[in-house]
């Protein structure tokens, strides 16, 4: 009975985050990142590249738009006619931009990016924990088997497949999902990784890092007992994220935050905090 109580446990939270990745979809940029009519017109008529660049930056001027190209323009999506907002990336299989763009994955059917990537870290987790249960609980007819003391002839190829089956997938996704938790301390998504944002000083794999405790936030949110639940809780609309260049900007003693988080100076005052936070975004 204990057993069966916690398998069906493991498995509603396996199905239900598998099924809020695979039918959660992926956010859009908002209106005001979409080009007008009249800037549109501009644009496409003007043959002249850096003209082009000049009328992209006007637009952007309003916008809060902090990331670059690589050769320090605008990004602008030629296939959505839209300013693209930090951290958003146009997916070919999708074709949309996406905001906070992760991967596009082909085992959920779906783009991976901030209105999902909460429920695609749960369901990695959860897999983990349902094979490794599974694994577990199995194992000792495993072993009953291997010493001959049962004899089943057609259990003994059930428990054999079910074994070798569960143990495939518990490598597998340990792999993956220590990937994935590696991206989220650092505050990166799998794009960031493979090519650092560019800001105006130039590429910064680091440019948004804040930190363990609020890396971690920005993510699964404030709400601690919302956490391990496929519930949307993630900070923010995925249009403008926090970053520590603008922090350093106004004071560079802030560079060396991550160095005392990782001594283990991480709690400050709710007050402090937020006027912190307050003073990045100004």
């Amino acid at each position: 009975v204990a057993y069966l109580i916690i398998f069906h446990i493991l498995f509603v939270l396996f199905v239900w985050t598998y099924w809020k990745s695979i039918f959660t979809l992926p956010v859009q940029p908002g209106k005001k990142y979409h080009m007008s009519y009249a800037d549109k017109e501009r644009y496409e008529n003007e043959e002249r590249p850096e003209v082009q660049r000049q009328i992209l930056a006007e637009i952007a001027r309003k916008l809060p738009v902090y990331t670059r190209t690589g050769n320090g323009g605008i990004r602008f999506c030629d296939r959505c006619q839209l300013i693209k907002p930090d951290r958003c990336h146009h997916c070919s299989v999708c074709a949309i931009c996406v905001l906070k763009m992760d991967h596009h994955c082909p085992w959920v059917n779906n783009c991976i990016g901030f209105s999902n990537y909460k429920f695609f870290l749960l369901f990695l987790a959860y897999s983990l924990l349902y094979c490794l249960y599974i694994a577990a609980t199995v194992f000792k007819y495993f072993i009953k088997y291997w010493t001959g003391e049962l004899t089943n002839g057609r259990s003994k190829f059930h428990v054999l497949f079910l074994l070798f089956v569960a143990v495939m997938f518990f490598v597998s996704l340990m792999f993956l999902f220590g990937y994935h938790c590696w991206l989220v301390s650092r505050n990166r998504s799998t794009l960031e990784a493979f090519s650092a944002p560019v800001f105006q000083n130039g590429p910064d794999k680091n440019g948004f890092n804040l930190g363990f405790v609020k890396n971690l936030q920005q993510v699964f949110g404030e709400e601690k007992k919302l956490w391990l639940l496929p519930i949307a809780s993630s900070q923010g609309d995925g249009h403008f994220f926090p970053m520590r260049a603008l922090c350093e900007v106004q004071n560079p003693l802030l560079a060396n935050e991550e160095q005392w988080e990782d001594d283990g100076i991480d709690e400050e005052p709710h007050g402090k905090v937020a006027l912190k936070e307050i003073s990045c975004v100004l």
